[in-house]
């Protein structure tokens, strides 16, 4: 079990360093940002490559919304799900910590939003709350129908990692300017934790949405999908 819950702890650092580090150290660089763009491949280079790192080790959750919607699913035991929890949680927030410690290293660092997660007049685009549980609910059910189907059986072997690294690159060229995409309660939280405030008062949200949305995908998947 030790394996698997390094494996879910490294991941989700990697996760949550490359995507958040991403949206706040290059995304609007002078004149060569990576733009909006950058970021949502970002993210899904993260998971792509640390599936194939360590997805063999653990399953490659990397978020607690797919460990639960994989439950749900059958896909996973109930009894692993609050450790592969709290070292998702804890790799996230070890991630964010080590991207404050490189972004705070520039002479005029100042923390801003530091990637974290919001609606109303903290969303981007400034997208209502009603916008914002709509679209992580939505995205993330979505996102764990894929994660299922990708697996299954009947699909080649091998290539999971790709159509589940390219779906959450899908998921934030929708959502950024939406909540700035969590679709992962563990992202949401290290984030969070740093920037405090409002960003703590709204990451209910970045929980139960998601959940919700996993809860959902699992309970579609096991109705239409699942044939393996």
């Amino acid at each position: 079990m030790f394996k698997k819950l390094s494996a879910e702890f490294l991941g989700t650092f990697w996760l949550v360093f490359g995507g958040c580090g991403s949206a706040v150290l290059a995304a609007a660089f002078p004149d060569v940002g990576i733009g909006l763009l950058g970021v949502s491949f970002a993210f899904g280079l993260t998971v792509l490559t640390m599936a194939y790192a360590v997805g063999g080790i653990s399953g490659g959750h990397f978020n607690p919304a797919v460990s639960v919607g994989l439950t749900v699913a059958g896909k996973f035991p109930a009894s692993s799900l609050i450790g592969y929890i709290i070292a998702q949680v804890a790799g996230a927030i070890v991630a964010a910590c080590a991207l404050y410690l490189v972004a705070s290293g520039k002479a005029d660092f100042q923390l801003g939003g530091f990637a974290a997660n919001g609606y109303g007049e903290h969303s981007p685009g400034g997208y209502s709350l009603t916008s914002a549980l709509v679209i992580e609910v939505l995205l993330t059910a979505f996102f764990l129908f894929i994660i299922l189907g990708a697996t299954s059986g009947g699909v080649p072997a091998g290539f999971a990692p790709i159509a589940i690294g390219l779906a959450l690159t899908l998921i934030h060229l929708i959502s950024i300017p939406v909540t700035n995409t969590s679709v992962n309660p563990a992202r949401s939280t290290g984030q969070a934790l740093f920037v405090g405030g409002w960003a703590l008062q709204q990451l209910w949200l970045f929980w139960l949405a998601p959940i919700i949305g996993a809860v959902i995908g699992g309970i579609v998947w096991k109705a239409v999908g699942e044939g393996d």
